[in-house]
């Protein structure tokens, strides 16, 4: 008795709008949710299912019945190899904005239950030639490149368009001996290089003489007129321009209360890495709390009017503060990280946040202590990514 093989699970989509991790969403023809990987919104698309549960389903594009005006071919032709480092390529650059933006403001809408928050564009980096860092896989021949979408396959790259030239021109000789991974990381301002391979006794070779190796090797940046020196380990902005982008929205969102800082009633910024905002804000005092011992050390020499306290946030007593700016992980600042927050009296938060559910999740947890939601600026820090950036004002 022969089982012919079913046909693929097919099945016609209209596009609505796109979610949090950048799937397009619509609905099955039973009524489910369907999270369509590289749907656009405004688009009707024969969508290929990859998973199947009771109330949602998961698919891919299989073929586009009706194309959005936003839709573009990738320009990487790494991207046909399967390249997971820019997930949007598709997608014209012009719209990536707004669509995070409409991101943004949907997950306020259904997880903090705001739908009259106040969303705005910020700007975004150029689209191309952007990151001055990059963290790569090692392929088993040594070479480096980014996993492909979903997959542990490494795609290996000589070129890459959104590098900055002198970050991708170190791409096609090195070779990497022990690690699995290796982080590269370019100065503009100051020619300078560092390569930082995540294993003890890793070999890296066909790096040019002026790239420092290791963990402790340095360079410097400049942003907002400051000179900054960041260590291969601590971690920095996608490049100067976004650095530059951000520390702008930040002291916009500051506003007034930058003035009142004082020695008596510093500037709080927590999750602090290398010092960037306490920095580049030029306040008169300021007290920088951060987890990691390399940025630690960074933050010293960058910002040197400034107490730098190593300790994870939630472990840290509070101290009074007059101003806080708070830059945590994706997961956010969570309740024992609010609750510390709050401790320190504060009147104004400004929360930099790299994912819109748990901004939403940190808004409500916040409104908990007082403070409310006074506007959202969305920033494109990476162009033909999902990845979103966003500065929110919280007062009480």
């Amino acid at each position: 008795m022969s089982h012919s093989t079913p046909p693929p699970d097919l099945a016609p989509v209209s596009i609505e709008k796109m979610a949090a991790g950048g799937d397009g969403i619509g609905h099955l023809p039973d009524g489910r949710v369907v999270f369509v990987n590289g749907g656009l919104p405004g688009e009707t698309v024969q969508a290929r299912i990859v998973m199947s549960k009771r109330d949602f389903a998961r698919a891919v594009v299989a073929d586009v019945l009706e194309a959005s005006p936003h839709r573009v071919a990738p320009p990487c032709p790494q991207v046909a190899n399967g390249c997971g480092g820019c997930g949007w390529q598709h997608i014209s650059p012009e719209a990536q904005l707004t669509w995070k933006i409409d991101i943004v403001a949907d997950a306020l809408r259904r997880t903090a239950k705001l739908p009259d928050a106040v969303v705005r564009a910020g700007g975004a980096v150029g689209p191309w030639a952007y990151r001055s860092g990059m963290r790569l896989a090692v392929a088993a021949d040594g070479r480096v490149g980014l996993r492909a979408g979903a997959s542990h396959r490494i795609v290996t790259l000589d070129a890459c368009p959104v590098a900055l030239p002198d970050l991708a021109a170190l791409l096609p000789e090195l070779r990497v001996e022990g690690a699995d991974e290796v982080s590269l990381r370019v100065g503009i301002a100051s020619g300078e290089a560092t390569a930082f391979a995540h294993a003890d006794r890793a070999q890296l070779t066909g790096l040019p003489a002026h790239v420092g190796i290791g963990p402790a090797a340095v360079l410097h940046e400049t942003v907002a007129g400051r000179s900054l020196q960041v260590s291969a380990a601590s971690f920095f902005q996608s490049g100067p321009e976004a650095a530059e982008l951000l520390v702008a929205a930040v002291r916009h969102a500051c506003g007034d209360a930058l003035g009142s800082v004082s020695r008596g009633s510093p500037l709080l910024d927590a999750y602090g890495g290398c010092g960037l905002f306490a920095s580049a804000l030029g306040v008169p005092a300021a007290v920088i709390v951060e987890s990691s011992p390399s940025a630690c050390a960074d933050a010293r020499v960058n910002a040197p009017e400034a107490a730098v306290v190593e300790s994870l946030f939630e472990r840290w007593a509070a101290t009074p503060a007059h101003l806080v700016v708070a830059d945590p992980a994706r997961a956010g600042l969570g309740r024992s990280a609010v609750e510390v927050l709050s401790a320190t009296g504060a009147a104004r938060v400004v929360l930099v946040s790299c994912d819109p559910v748990s901004l939403a999740r940190d808004t409500m947890l916040l409104a908990e202590h007082g403070y409310r939601h006074d506007g959202s600026t969305v920033l494109d820090l990476f162009p033909h990514t999902p990845h979103v950036e966003v500065v929110t004002v919280f007062d009480r």
